[in-house]
């Protein structure tokens, strides 16, 4: 039996969604990742990749049975480019698919019977125009674009249908660029654009952000939330939470990976300029950035060094101290959990961006005696397989 399938056009009938924005399909006995497909329908998908082992992966070539979410991709069909892969999907499927991913996690990597819905932040029904954060590509011709999915080849397009308008009506992606490898566009709620071609920095030297009455000044290449709302609605979620655990202002707080100073500056605002709180931030430059930012603040610190090389200086923290942490795609891992149970916070606040890395960090929170006492879901990013949740933790 040929067991490597590269190249080959299989019909296949699609089954559930997988993590990563992929469906899962069985062919002679082996597990197909299908790209473009909805579960439920029947399609024609190329194999792209197979390494000879228990499964493969496809792209969708020809729907034969289409399932009643499947809608227009925003993308003309011949020029697809990466970033999303739900384009094909109607947003409220989009959300259910994503629903159902984090519920998996939870059951496979946290042991937790847990069903959360995603919700939807966006004002715009089409789920478009709301990237602040664009990266474009240049080609040997000149041409900025988009790279193809899942390949290295520069699109050209007239439009950037997920950029908010200031980046669209910029027009950097209809100009012609020699010598240039990568653009990088960056907008601000305040009305400020910031472009780098090639690390070069143009527009505005420094974007100012303005969150619940404060603002943030970022450095060039400052990490800042990429959907327009989801600084404001991360921020209100933090501060929900916070009050809900009874939230102690003068505890020793701390606001790990804490960037610029978002949710320092947020819970500061709702609890009093001399709440007591320590930022922990390994980029010297984010670290910059939030000691600016929050120098009002009476009882605020930064300390820019990595997150588990400061936990592990602590020898405990004070009864009622709250954690926040927004750790990377990867999640918090094993190291920086073990320290936050040896520490045993009152209450930890989790930001996560992905949902298998936040289901193996609450596999070892929750069976070491911490409950979950609030969870919200949020779409920040239509059209993608990724969203953002956040989750309270007491003891």
């Amino acid at each position: 039996m040929n067991t490597n399938w590269l190249g080959q056009e299989i019909e296949l009938t699609v089954g559930k969604v997988a993590h990563g924005g992929v469906f899962v399909a069985r062919h002679e006995n082996r597990v197909i990742f299908v790209t473009g497909a909805i579960p439920g329908e029947k399609v024609i998908a190329r194999v792209f990749e197979d390494k000879g082992g228990s499964f493969a992966r496809a792209e969708t070539i020809q729907v034969i049975d289409a399932s009643g979410d499947r809608v227009p991709h925003f993308w003309k069909k011949s020029a697809i480019a990466g970033g999303a892969e739900f384009g094909h999907i109607s947003l409220e499927r989009q959300r259910s698919l994503k629903s159902e991913v984090l519920t998996e996690a939870f059951e496979r990597f946290a042991k937790l019977n847990l069903e959360t819905v995603i919700e939807s932040i966006d004002t715009d029904p089409s789920g478009l125009g709301y990237r602040t954060r664009v990266q474009l590509h240049v080609n040997e011709f000149g041409d900025a674009g988009p790279y193809r999915e899942r390949s290295h080849e520069v699109i050209k397009v007239k439009e950037l249908p997920l950029a908010v308008a200031e980046i669209q009506e910029l027009g950097l992606h209809l100009k012609n660029w020699q010598s240039v490898k990568k653009i990088s566009i960056a907008s601000s709620n305040t009305g400020g654009l910031q472009w780098q071609v090639d690390r070069k920095v143009q527009g505005d030297p420094m974007l100012i952000e303005s969150v619940l009455g404060r603002t943030y000044r970022l450095s060039p290449g400052g990490f800042w939330q990429v959907h327009k709302n989801a600084a404001k609605v991360l921020s209100e979620t933090v501060i929900d939470f916070a009050k809900a655990s009874d939230f102690d202002k003068r505890s020793e707080n701390l606001d790990l990976y804490s960037g610029a100073g978002l949710f320092s500056g947020a819970l500061a605002g709702a609890f009093g300029l001399d709440t007591k709180l320590t930022a922990v931030e390994a980029s010297k430059t984010a670290s910059l950035d939030s000691r600016k930012n929050l120098a009002d603040l009476a009882n605020f610190r930064v300390i820019s060094t990595g997150t588990e090389d400061y936990l592990k200086r602590l020898e405990k923290l004070a009864t009622g101290s709250t954690v926040v942490l927004d750790p990377p795609r990867s999640g918090a891992g094993n190291k920086v959990i073990a320290e936050l149970l040896r520490l045993q916070p009152a209450a930890i606040i989790y930001v996560a961006c992905d949902p298998v890395a936040l289901a193996r960090d609450l596999g070892q929170l929750v069976p070491a005696g911490y409950k979950i006492d609030n969870i919200r879901a949020l779409d920040l990013f239509p059209h993608t397989h990724h969203f953002e949740t956040v989750v309270s933790l007491v003891r």
